[in-house]
Parts: C-alpha cells; structure tokens; sequence
C-alpha cells in the first residue's frame, strides 16, 4: 500500500519527482529520465511552466498543428489547434477549403454580456420590503467597486446591471444578487470575482445598519457563472445547392437532402446530439487551447445551452431554401485575449500573433467557424463515404507507431491501405506479413 505524504506542496520541485518516483515506479531511473525528456531546454521558459500550476513535475505536450485557407468575415486565417485526436486538423482544414471558394464563414456577434452571483441567505419574512431596500442601495454598490471597475470602463466596459433575484421558492431564504458584465477582451473571472466579493461586503454592511426585522444575511458564494447565454456568436456558410459538389459521386441535390436529415436527427435525437455536438467542440476545443483559453468553461457552458429548451440538441441548423443551402450555429462562447496566460506562454503568444492578434470578439468568431468547419466536414463524411474512411487513414500512424514500426514499413503499410479503408485488426494483419512475424507480440521493444 502507497503512503501518504504530508507537506508535498512545499517540497521542491526534485524532492518531488524524488518522492513520486521511488513510491510508484520499480524503474526509478526510466521515469526519470521520462519526466526530464519532457523539459523545455530553455530554464526560464521551463520556470514559466512550472509556475502555471501546482506541484509541476514536467510538461505534457500536446500536437500544435495549422488549418490554412479559412476565409472568416473576408479574411483568410490559418487556425492554430492544439488536439490529440486523428483527422480533426485535416477534417478542419478541408472544411476551409471547400468553402474558401464559397463566400466563407460568416460570424457575427450577438452580444457579449457575463454573468456573475452573490448567493446569500435572508430568513426575513417581508421579502417586498427587503427588495425595496436592496434597490435602495444599488448605488452604493456600484459606488463601492468604483475602484475595481475603474479600469474596465476606460477600456469600455464595466457592470451593465444589477438585479436581486428572489429563490425562495426553491430554497427558504435564497436569494441572488445577479450582476451583468462587459469584460471587453478579457474573459473577466477575477475581474467579476472581485466586484462579486465588494458587493457581499456592502450587502452585509448595509443589512447590518438597516431597519429590516432580519439584519444579518449568510453570504453563501461569490462566483461568475460559466453559463453565458448571453455572449452569442453566430456562425454560418451558405451557397447554392448546385456548388454542393461531393467527393462520393452523388449529385449535389441529394447530398444537400441527406445532410439535412443529418442535422434533423441531431436535433431530435439526443444519442446523436451528443456525438454531433462532440465533433463541433474538436474544432472549438483545439483552438481556445492554442489560444490560452479555458476550454472546460466553454464546453460546460455551450452543452448547457445546448439543452436550453429542456432536451439536449444539436447546436448546428441547416436549411435549402430557394435552391440555397445555409449551414449554421449560435453558440455562447467567453474567450479573453488579454490575461491569464495569453501573454506568458509562448506558444499561445504565438497563436495569436498567427491569427492577427484578434480582440476578443474576432476570436469568438474565429472559434466559432473551426466548430461549424469540423462539423460541416464530419457530416460530409457521414452521409457520403462514412465517417472511417478518412478518419483510420490519419489513425494508421498511430497504430504503426504503438507496433513500433520502422519508416520503410510505415511508407508500405500506408501504400497498401492507400485504396482500402484500414481497421486496426488489418493493419495489425499487414504489419505482421510486412514484418515476416506471425502475431504483434512478437515485436522486440526498445
């Protein structure tokens, strides 16, 4: 049995991997040598890494790869992406392509509007009068923070509105103070936290001194909401039914019909939806990682609204009308391109130096058309050739590599799959015959 250890975040970064290694490795040397591969070569950019988070041992990479050609609002861009996943960077880039000579995507903003909460607990029984006096001091609240917003409203924006929200209903004593933001080219969570936290203080100070029948209130949590459905962009393409042209031989007006039975099941249908939707955020994903964005805010937040209307559902929507064929999505997206990380790692500085260094609204247009992208391709596939043609044929070097094939057997491995869709059971198959070895466990190991 593993022992525990007390006082490890105070250990330094050697006595750490010391520690882990010698508790939960037989080859202590092997993991070692692992861990230190890992290292960047240059110390201060390695020191910068190891700063990021708590108890760094190393670092763990992931493929940076480019999708050239896409032609966003009239602008061509080469989108950074940072994914693990086979065909997801092909997928992206041939989505760009195809519609690069068809008028591009289009993203437009609806709004950029966050949310933040302080939840709190008021057990007096005049509710009208409690509401009366919190409107009362609305001012002093915003009089209060002055100091933290100061800043944001030079830059032109700040706190848009300030409501209470009465759930008593659902909670005896449960309220909210709701409070819309406008973080401008930062996502905003400090940002928000802050004002959040100065207005429990006020509450709990003007309560106190107040004439209410209850003067105290149990501030329960100060916290910003990753749910923005209020900071939209839509994303679409659109051209005539008869550009549709298809790499599977059938005619444009069939494949616009099959496509758009595609996405009608994604709407309905909530095994699809899940799966369909999974496609769109490879796109999302892959780009707010490149761009030094929080990626579990944003797919919490666009799954959420995905199931706004009580039943989860596609986000994308297609339609032919008048022999034009559009392909859309509306998605809640909070991207900053100012802190955090955005200017400390390097590789994110350099994403966003490629994209042209974009204001918070250009990314969330830019990420929005890598999600609509990577789904227009995965439909494409879906109802022409399947999805495992082109998605085995990019997972075949990862196959070679785990049966740790040599160059000249991977350029004939990948020859022979060159008119066949590959499955794994055959590629072990024609690595074994190329190899002259009857089963994989055969394979000597480095």
């Amino acid at each position: 049995m593993k022992q525990a250890i007390a006082g490890y975040s105070k250990l330094s970064k050697e006595a750490k991997i010391e520690w882990l290694i010698s508790n939960y490795f037989d080859d202590s040397e092997k993991a070692l040598q692992l861990l230190k591969s890992y290292w960047h070569t240059d110390a201060d950019i390695q020191k910068m890494h190891d700063e990021f988070i708590e108890n760094t041992i190393s670092n763990f990479y992931l493929p940076y790869g480019v999708a050239p050609n896409f032609l966003i609002n009239d602008k061509v861009y080469c989108l950074p992406l940072a994914i693990e996943e086979s065909s997801v960077v092909a997928a992206a880039a041939k989505a760009a392509n195809f519609w690069l000579n068809r008028g591009g995507f289009k993203s437009t903003v609806l709004s950029t509007t966050k949310i933040g909460h302080v939840h709190f607990i008021w057990e007096g029984k005049d509710v009208e009068k409690f509401e009366k006096f919190f409107y009362g001091i609305k001012n002093d609240l915003l009089e209060g923070s002055a100091y933290l917003t100061k800043n944001m409203k030079t830059r032109g924006g700040g706190i848009l509105d300030i409501q209470l929200n009465n759930k008593t209903i659902e909670e005896p004593g449960y309220f909210q103070i709701e409070v819309r933001f406008d973080t401008c080219d930062s996502m905003g969570a400090n940002f928000i936290n802050s004002i959040l936290e100065e207005f429990a203080n006020i509450l709990k100070e003007k309560i106190a001194n107040s004439i209410l029948e209850e003067n105290t209130v149990q501030i329960v949590m100060c916290i910003l909401s990753n749910y923005t459905p209020e900071c939209l962009v839509k994303c679409e393409v659109s051209c005539a039914v008869t550009d549709l042209d298809s790499d599977a031989g059938i005619s444009p007006e069939e494949f616009a019909q099959k496509f758009l039975r595609a996405v009608r099941i994604a709407e309905i249908e909530p095994y699809r939806a899940v799966t369909h939707n999974k496609g769109i955020m490879n796109g999302i994903d892959a780009i707010v990682i490149a761009t030094g964005n929080d990626f579990r805010a944003i797919e919490a937040c666009i799954h959420a609204y995905a199931s706004r209307n009580g039943k989860y559902s596609s986000l994308t929507h297609a339609e032919v009308k008048d022999g034009i064929f559009k392909f859309w999505m509306v998605i809640p997206m909070s991207l900053g391109t100012v802190g955090g990380i955005t200017t400390l790692h390097p590789l994110v500085k350099f994403s966003h130096a490629l994209l042209g260094k974009p204001n918070a609204p250009d990314l969330m247009g830019i990420v929005a058309a890598a999600g609509l992208a990577q789904n227009f391709s995965a439909l494409r596939s879906l109802v022409t050739t399947g999805i495992q043609k082109g998605h085995m044929k990019m997972h075949l070097l990862n196959i070679l590599n785990q049966l740790e094939a040599t160059e000249a057997e991977k350029k004939e491995i990948i020859a022979y799959f060159k008119d066949k869709v590959p499955s794994h059971q055959a590629a072990v198959d024609i690595f074994c015959k190329v190899r002259g070895i009857k089963n994989p466990s055969e394979v000597k190991h480095k």
